[in-house]
């Protein structure tokens, strides 16, 4: 067990950790929550003994491991390539086989009788007996199987370190952490620099995982998928939820409703208390009695709740409508040297899209959304801008271009939005520039603090295209709300590249997959695209089998051949079956309003129709909205009948 006791830290005058206890058992998974600046990666530090605590000890069996993770700040060997910076790892092992390899060399040249070969081969029995045990001979499939899982390909392997960014250097550094295999695993925000599909096969290992696993993330799927317990940083102190994040969320809301109300009757205790020493001060007859009443007050341990900016929103500058095409690519193609990325693909966003652009890195989501917002270059094709489209662009990078002689406030009054001091504090409280942090420069901010910045200084400007290049990095739980909630209610078209599918569910209405060599559009949110990419892995799988089959049929009896026909006729009945009773359900409701709509067009083509503005109002509303719904059916009567075909065409070939 590993066990935290009175862990105390102090940050000058401010108390981090107070008496932080608590305990973590083998094999549990555990979220480790907050808001930013609670201590959650200082505690990981102390832990590890990377930072001291005040007060407190950590208490580790002996046989037990320890292995973390950073936010950042890896620093691998750029002399080495991946495979060999991932293989240090397990230095003692290949330092055992080279003691064995040396034995075997010595053999080869000793005398069989002599005693110099009897105590080599006894030295030997043992090396050998520690090195099968080691499971070395399994290291490199285990090294490349995590890899690959973590997005590099065989090329890559081969690569030197120094040829990769940041992001995947932390990749190479958690590759080697999750093959060490410690018993407890520290991770702190390790899905920040992976894609969707790595962030899936990292959930998958992660479930199977033998050891404990205690991480800190903002990313709320992530959490509830992995963990069944959650610790929660507030205020200095710890408290223990036996749940995912989710169960601590609606617990720790019901929580703070009753804090909010005890907070209540104690401040008005403490009005009523100091309204009554204040009227007898000066009257002898009551001195006894206040003096017991400022005892109570001193005495008394007030109710302090932390600020809860998850409670302020905000709304974009509303923007300029659009032409219903915002942007169109045709025929586009892009190279870096020798390396195709797109090779005449073509892409049209409409008005009102709210687009989520995944798929695994290095396939060019970033890319592709830089020549959408025109900062970057490609070889041939169009990029052709709709009508009165105005594009406003994040990403990382921009932090590095804020001004660094000026402080936060400074740089949103830089925006030139011309909106009060007091909207622009409120903005940058929401991402985390709290109390006097908005007059902290630009140079002395850390590299999160910068991206912030830069997002909160990019929503102060109107337009009607926003693309986000990965914008919750670096943002709390809280913050990521409030973000969300604003792009929901945004009224123009927005593309976002991101692995959050939390964050991305409630606001996207299609998703682009961006895959090596070719892009594919879902009509859906991130959950939806996920069912489908799991459904199409399915069906791809379910081919291979018929094709077997068929294979196999042709060298079976006539008897095995009928059975294994009736077998292939039930699978794709029972594969067609739900589709044709969704087309059956959509082609009922599209009859039933193209039936409403008709009525309406009837009615309004009465003479006396727009004699009624309300009724003017309300049937016109009706109508837009059928025509919306319409198309929405047809898209999704297209959908199941293209499904149908793909299938009964697998079956047929």
């Amino acid at each position: 067990m590993l066990a935290l006791e009175n862990i105390t830290l102090h940050l000058g005058d401010r108390e981090l950790l107070d008496g932080v206890s608590t305990f973590i058992n083998p094999g549990e998974r555990i979220g480790l929550v907050g808001p930013n600046g609670a201590g959650k990666s200082t505690l990981l530090k102390i832990i590890m003994g990377i930072q001291e605590s005040d007060e407190g000890t950590v208490s580790l069996a002996n046989e037990e491991t320890l292995g973390y993770l950073p936010q950042d700040g890896v620093d691998p060997d750029f002399t080495l390539t991946v495979l060999e910076e991932v293989e240090t790892a397990f230095a003692e092992l290949f330092e055992l086989e080279m003691k064995v390899k040396g034995i075997q060399e010595k053999l080869s040249q000793a005398d069989p009788q002599s005693d110099e070969y009897e105590k080599l081969m006894e030295r030997y029995g043992l090396l050998q007996t520690e090195l099968e045990s080691s499971g070395l001979y399994e290291l490199r499939s285990q090294v490349e199987k995590v890899l690959m899982g973590l997005g590099f390909t065989e090329e890559d392997f081969h690569r030197n370190t120094s040829e990769f960014s940041g992001g995947w250097l932390m990749r190479i550094a958690l590759a080697k952490l999750l093959l060490r295999r410690p018993t407890y695993l520290l991770l702190d925000e390790p899905t920040n620099h992976l894609d969707i599909e790595s962030l899936q096969w990292m959930e998958n290992f992660l479930n199977s995982y033998e050891g404990a696993v205690v991480v800190v993330s903002h990313d709320k799927a992530f959490l509830d998928t992995i963990t069944n317990r959650t610790l929660a940083l507030r205020s200095g102190d710890i408290s223990d939820y036996a749940g995912n994040y989710s169960f601590y969320e609606k617990k720790w809301e019901e929580e703070r409703e009753l804090l909010l109300n005890a907070k209540k009757n104690q401040e008005k205790q403490i009005k009523e208390t100091q309204e009554f020493i204040d009227r007898f001060r000066y009257k002898a007859t009551k001195a006894r009695q206040v003096q017991s009443r400022i005892k109570q007050l001193e005495k008394m341990e007030q109710i302090e709740l932390e600020d809860e900016h998850s409670k302020v929103s905000f709304r974009f500058p509303e923007p300029e409508r659009s032409g219903q095409v915002v942007m169109k690519l045709e025929n586009l193609h892009k190279s870096y040297d020798d390396n195709l990325v797109f090779d005449g693909i073509n892409y049209e966003i409409e008005r009102g899209d709210k687009i989520a652009v995944v798929g695994p890195n290095g396939a060019g989501k970033s890319t592709l959304i830089r020549i959408l917002a025109g900062n970057e270059p490609f070889q041939n094709g169009e990029r052709i801008v709709g009508h009165n489209v105005t594009v406003n662009y994040f990403a990382q990078h921009q932090a590095e271009e804020l001004d660094p002689k000026k402080d936060a406030l400074e740089s949103m009054h830089d925006a030139g939005s011309g909106a009060k001091e007091s909207k622009l504090r409120t903005i940058l409280g929401c991402f985390l520039f709290q109390g006097d942090d908005v007059f902290k420069k630009v140079k002395v901010l850390s590299g999160g603090e910068k991206s912030r910045l830069a997002l909160a200084k990019m929503l102060l400007s109107p337009a009607n295209l926003l693309i986000f290049d990965e914008p919750t990095n670096h943002l709390d739980m809280s913050s990521k709300n409030i973000l969300q909630q604003a792009i929901q209610q945004y009224e123009g078209t927005c593309l976002i590249v991101s692995h959050d599918r939390d964050f991305l569910d409630p606001i996207v209405n299609k998703v682009l997959d961006v895959q090596p060599g070719y892009i594919k559009t879902y009509l859906g949110n991130v959950s939806y695209y996920l069912d489908k990419k799991r459904e199409e892995a399915e069906q791809d799988a379910a081919s291979e089998t018929v094709q077997q089959s068929k294979e196999e049929n042709s060298q079976l009896s006539r008897k095995e051949q009928r059975r294994i026909e009736a077998e292939q006729r039930n699978e794709r009945n029972r594969r067609t079956k739900p589709i044709r009773n969704n087309i059956q359900l959509v082609e009922k409701e599209i009859e039933q309003m193209e039936t409403r709509k008709g009525e309406i067009e009837e009615t309004m083509a009465q003479p006396d129709f727009y004699d009624d503005a309300d009724k003017v109002k309300e049937f016109s509303l009706e109508y837009d909205q059928l025509k919306a719904d319409l198309t929405n059916r047809y898209s999704k009567w297209e959908e199941y009948q293209q499904r149908l075909e793909a299938i009964e065409q697998e079956f047929d070939e």
